[in-house]
């Protein structure tokens, strides 16, 4: 059975007081689903947990309620509403890299910047980033029920976007314009690649 963490009380310490921690064992890897909203990061990532029986964290869990409840209204995040929710998930990566063989994180880790600090302290970890064009991820958006994410938020998504280049190797390309049992089956083969490279 897949395994669902879910994770409170932590990003409250710096960084660097790592360091006296339990290194985790370098055959233990994390990868982040990133991407922008309506790219099926959650999606992919259930189905892929299932398929791996992996443990498994939605990132939108970690957000505080001040997160929330801005977009909810409509309105987009800056950087300093993301700074605690991208330690905080730097945190729940490195604490489940320390028991778990793989584990799947979703994030939309859509700056190089938050990306950076997710690698810091986590010497194993990936990310997938589930790729595609404007107009595929706007139908999706305009067709989902239920979710705090309103589909006009998705132009700014795209200009805060900024695509992983050839500075970034640990970064991998999932192309999201096919079918979700498609996209599902190229980033189980692209996980299963990634730790067969060791």
């Amino acid at each position: 059975m897949m395994t669902e963490f879910v994770i409170g009380n932590i990003g409250q310490k710096s960084l660097p007081e790592r360091k006296t921690m339990t290194t985790p064992s370098p055959s233990h890897h994390v990868f982040i689903l990133m991407g922008v909203s309506g790219s099926g990061k959650s999606a992919v990532a259930n189905q892929v947990s299932h398929q791996l029986n992996t443990a498994f964290l939605d990132g939108d869990f970690l957000h505080p309620r001040s997160n929330i409840m801005k977009m909810a209204d409509g309105h987009p995040l800056d950087d300093n509403d993301r700074q605690p929710w991208l330690q905080a998930l730097n945190d729940a990566a490195f604490a489940m890299q320390r028991t778990q063989e793989i584990s799947i994180i979703v994030c939309s880790a859509l700056k190089k910047s938050y990306r950076d600090i997710l690698r810091q302290g986590n010497e194993n970890l990936k990310f997938i980033y589930l790729q595609g064009d404007f107009e595929t991820i706007e139908s999706r958006l305009k067709a989902r029920k239920g979710h705090f994410f309103k589909p006009q938020m998705l132009v700014t998504q795209f200009a805060t976007l900024q695509e992983p280049g050839a500075d970034e190797p640990d970064v991998l390309v999932v192309d999201i314009n096919h079918s979700l049992d498609e996209v599902v089956a190229a980033t189980v083969a692209t996980i299963e690649g990634a730790i067969n490279k060791g």
